[in-house]
């Protein structure tokens, strides 16, 4: 670990920097550590990217405006350490596609585990069915992936996101709904397949439906399930509304998992050592842990 950075140096400020950092490590470094290493498609530049942020994080804590909550805040950190880690390795210039081609009309088939009654024979095809979702949001342009890691993975409203990337409300739920379609079509295409229902609908309502199913996944802490009425949904729709379910569920799984020990403890470290610094450039003495000062006896003389 190179230099250690400084949080404020007031006493009082010093104290509760360090006790939010580490607050946040506990809560967010495992995510944070899971994102990374489908980000960076490897432990090492994971691990790198991680550190990276919260080294940026002590440096910064005064700069903090109170915009957003610190949670946010870091992923912001964490979003702009990603995209000039991203640059500088020079990716890949992929294209997500047209809009045609991810919209489920057309189609003749449906996921057999999207199809009503579908039960625990189709456990193992969901297990890989999940794997391919995973493995084609790393196929994703950068612009449409980490909004839609942010929103399905971390769990942050479309403000925040909005917040965490500079980017308009908007144009994140633009983004949002593509990657979505994009994804739904990988699972699709891989997944065991049974004849699709015939819509009972015009296009233009169907159009309707969808819109609002993924207006409604765009709300925090929703899957959207039930927020269309089953009546008025028909069975093509449905399947598809549980496809675009499914999708969200895989994303969201990819934030499990655990921050490496090693790379928590570095961090901790820092946070640790910045608090420190910062006590003694006030001029605070931080008492000694440790065993009493043994009292001298009295001289003899």
């Amino acid at each position: 670990m190179t230099s250690v950075a400084r949080i404020p140096t007031g006493q009082a400020d010093a104290a509760d920097a360090a006790r939010q950092l580490g607050t946040i490590l506990e809560r967010e470094g495992p995510r944070l550590f899971a994102i990374a290493l489908r980000m960076c498609g490897n432990r090492a530049d994971a691990e790198d990217m991680v550190q990276d942020t919260f080294l940026q994080a002590i440096r910064k804590w005064d700069t903090f405006r109170g915009e957003s909550s610190r949670g946010t805040w870091l992923w912001s950190i964490a979003t702009r350490s990603c995209k000039v880690r991203m640059r500088r390795k020079g990716g890949i210039d992929r294209r997500m596609p047209a809009m045609s081609q991810v919209m489920p009309w057309g189609e003749t088939t449906i996921m057999a585990a999207a199809a009503k009654g579908a039960g625990a024979g189709e456990a193992a095809a969901s297990k890989e069915s999940v794997r391919r979702v995973q493995g084609a949001i790393v196929t994703l342009p950068e612009h449409y992936r980490i909004p839609l890691l942010l929103k399905e993975v971390v769990g942050l409203s479309v403000e925040d996101v909005s917040a965490a990337t500079g980017l308009d409300p908007n144009t994140i739920k633009t983004r949002l709904h593509r990657a979505r379609l994009a994804l739904r079509k990988v699972l699709t295409s891989g997944s065991r397949a049974i004849e699709a229902p015939m819509p009972i609908y015009e296009k233009q309502v169907c159009l309707d439906l969808l819109r609002m199913k993924l207006e409604a996944m765009d709300r925090p802490g929703s899957r959207a399930r039930s927020v269309i009425p089953q009546a008025e949904v028909c069975a093509r729709c449905r399947a598809v509304f549980r496809e675009l379910d499914f999708v969200a569920d895989a994303c969201a799984s990819m934030g499990e998992g655990e921050m490496p020990r090693a790379l928590r403890d570095k961090i901790a470290a820092a946070i640790k050592a910045s608090d420190q610094s910062a006590h003694a450039a006030a001029g605070v003495k931080r008492p000694r842990v440790g065993r009493p000062p043994v009292p001298r006896k009295p001289s003899s003389r």
